[in-house]
């Protein structure tokens, strides 16, 4: 089963006032994703989630419960609400993402 993978980096709060990898964990939901359709086709309800901050090489797995749509970007990449349960911390180790600080793996 596939597993989505997103990134909260530390850099990012100060640059755009993005939700921490804290926040994130905490309340279970990834804040504005920019998922690309095909990677949105490959996960579904019960697909595992990883929970990144890059910049500070933290790692937190978990379970996807579902993407909520919001708003699209500007060239028009669907934004989610990524909500999630079960998240644990769980030692560090990088994935390769997109531009959009997404993967799915």
């Amino acid at each position: 089963m596939a597993t989505l993978v997103i990134n909260a980096p530390k850099a990012k709060i100060r640059q755009t006032n993005a939700q921490s990898f804290e926040t994130t964990l905490t309340s279970c939901v990834g804040d504005g994703y920019a998922i690309w359709k095909t990677l949105v086709a490959q996960v579904n309800t019960g697909s595992g989630v990883v929970l990144l901050d890059k910049d500070q090489e933290k790692r937190a797995e978990g379970t996807l419960v579902r993407l909520v749509p919001i708003e699209k970007t500007g060239n028009g990449i669907q934004r989610y609400e990524v909500h999630m349960k079960n998240l644990r911390m769980v030692p560090y180790k990088s994935e390769r993402l997109n531009r959009n600080g997404v993967a799915v793996i």
